[in-house]
């Protein structure tokens, strides 16, 4: 079981990292918001879940309902962060903000 949690946690690290990196890559608003929503959702998610499943090693109630509320705290990420995304790439819409083009 733990060896099934560290590679949960790497892979989280690895998305989170690949984040990051997309980030500083991206050359504008939007196109930086995309690594952003997407990949630190699953990286948390997947940081979060491993850190569960090495909870329950040792089970009892208090690690359950402990295993409980950090799979409810996935649940909220994975519904919050798109659409907190979604709502700062309305907010430079609104703002007049124009998305990147090459310059030929």
């Amino acid at each position: 079981m733990s060896y099934v949690c560290i590679v949960l946690v790497s892979l989280g690290s690895l998305f989170l990292l690949g984040g990051c990196v997309g980030i500083l890559r991206m050359p504008d608003f939007y196109t930086r918001l995309h690594p952003a929503g997407k990949l630190d959702t699953l990286g948390t998610m997947l940081m979060v879940l491993g850190l569960a499943l090495y909870n329950l090693e040792s089970f009892s109630f208090d690690h359950l309902l402990l295993s409980v509320k950090m799979l409810l705290i996935v649940g909220f990420v994975f519904m919050s962060s798109p659409t907190a995304t979604h709502a700062i790439v309305d907010a430079g819409i609104r703002a007049g903000l124009v998305p990147w083009s090459r310059k030929k």
